[in-house]
């Protein structure tokens, strides 16, 4: 939680840094983007570390580098400085791949999915956190203090994992695809700043098309190198099995509709009433719109483990996808009065909640357990690209379409990508006996799967 804290408590402390460091709008939105540039590399990579040198000791030296930066950026003076801080924040978004990895070493089959949910729920309770802090210490002590909260939280993460984590040895003969890594980095840094600024600098414009190109010819020689190596960073085989291309998806969609409404929910409550669609409303009323759906997106993370024993994590993200969108669909029609948000924010959070848990078990149950950590990461490294795109492609939304009918649309196609993961969830294998594959890990059977006649969407 203390990282997904990290990770959302910028948010509202934006215009603060921009004044407070001397800086433009961009320059403090920075400050949000270096950390999730940083984390979208970094999740993988440290995933594929932990499976190979075992994850105590890599999730000991994440805890700390993510601390460290955290204090920096707390510090810091300057807008280089405050990037560096964040980007090195970022690191610690390899806790989430590690202890997915610790779960499946450490916790019992029967107890397995309660505490991958209960892992993914740190995201939505991390959000809500920060929402709930964020004005009363920046307003009464200021927006660096804002900044320290989380190492209240890493500092006892630090010191419970070395106590309490057990140790476990490295692979014998483990190496790191460190060209992999490079390139990897290379061209998802350039595909995401070009997502990140297309808004800004214009999506025909030179350094938009050239970062672009950058990141075709990276992927390109990454995928190369992939395909050749001994011990890849990413396997790509592992990638195409049914269990986890279908979560990846799903995990893709996820995140943009997480973020979509992130973005359109507070505007709409900012907007001014003589627009005659907005509700003249002040930050704090967009962040207590964003409370009980992030309360809910919790407790339904929490449940889905529970769920998962009864009717498995396949019908999980059938159930959350669809009361995602409907909770959009339900806001794109009828978004006349505060309820009527308050009502689609909580489905919207309650669903993604499942969805999000329900995403992490199927990928935890689909690879052979050596591969737990590359799996997660990349699953969580998806969601990350989706959760880039939401802002990103409903600003382009409301820009082309004016007036309420912005809004409107931005809350139709949230629910559209949502109703997509609906056949992506029939399609999953059912829970069934396990086979064993070519490294000897155990992995769900993947044969085919019949469609069973719904009433309904989902």
């Amino acid at each position: 939680m203390a990282y997904s804290l990290s990770m959302a408590v910028v948010t509202p402390a934006l215009p603060q840094i921009q004044d407070g460091l001397d800086t433009t709008p961009t320059g403090a939105a920075w400050a949000l983007t270096a950390m999730t540039l940083s984390a979208a590399v970094a999740t993988p990579v440290i995933g594929r570390l932990g499976d190979l040198y075992g994850p105590r000791r890599v999730l000991l030296v994440v805890l700390a580098i993510a601390t460290a930066g955290t204090v920096v950026a707390a510090l810091a003076w300057t807008v280089p400085v405050m990037l560096a801080g964040r980007a090195l924040s970022g690191i610690g978004s390899g806790v989430f791949p590690l202890a997915y990895t610790i779960i499946r070493d450490v916790i019992p089959p029967a107890r397995r999915a309660s505490a991958v949910g209960l892992m993914s729920s740190m995201l939505g309770l991390g959000g809500a956190v920060s929402w709930c802090i964020a004005g009363p210490i920046i307003d009464l002590l200021g927006w660096r203090w804002l900044l320290w909260v989380p190492v209240a939280g890493l500092l006892p993460g630090l010191a419970l994992a070395w106590w309490i984590v057990p140790r476990s040895g490295r692979r014998e003969g483990a190496r790191v695809d460190w060209w992999g890594a490079v390139l990897f980095a290379a061209w998802l840094v350039a595909a995401l700043t070009a997502v990140g600024e297309g808004t800004n600098w214009g999506w025909t414009s030179p350094g938009v098309l050239g970062l672009l190109a950058v990141s075709l010819v990276t992927a390109c020689a990454w995928l190369w190198v992939e395909g050749r190596v001994r011990e890849p960073l990413i396997d790509l085989k592992l990638m195409r099995i049914r269990g986890v291309w279908t979560a990846n998806a799903a995990s893709l969609l996820a995140g943009y509709s997480l973020m979509a409404g992130g973005l359109l929910f507070p505007l709409l409550v900012q907007l001014p009433a003589d627009t005659g669609h907005g509700f003249g409303g002040t930050a704090t009323q967009a962040a207590l719109l964003q409370l009980p759906a992030s309360i809910g997106m919790t407790v339904a993370g929490l449940t889905a483990g529970m769920l998962d024993r009864r009717i498995g994590s396949r019908m999980v993200l059938f159930a959350g996808a669809l009361m995602t969108a409907l909770g959009y669909g339900y806001v794109a029609v009828q978004h006349d009065a505060m309820w009527q948000l308050y009502a689609g924010s909580m489905a919207r959070g309650i669903g993604l909640g499942l969805a999000y848990a329900a995403v992490a078990n199927l990928v935890v149950a689909a690879v052979p357990a050596s591969e737990t950590g590359v799996a997660t990461g990349v699953n969580t490294l998806i969601r990350t690209v989706g959760a880039s795109l939401g802002p990103q492609i409903s600003a382009v939304i409301l820009v082309m379409v004016p007036g309420d009918g912005g809004y409107s649309a931005g809350f139709a196609v949230s629910a559209a990508v949502m109703v997509v993961v609906i056949p992506l969830a029939l399609l999953i294998p059912r829970r069934g006996r396990r086979r064993r594959d070519g490294r000897g890990g155990g992995v769900r059977a993947l044969e085919p799967v019949s469609v069973p006649a719904a009433g309904g969407r989902h």
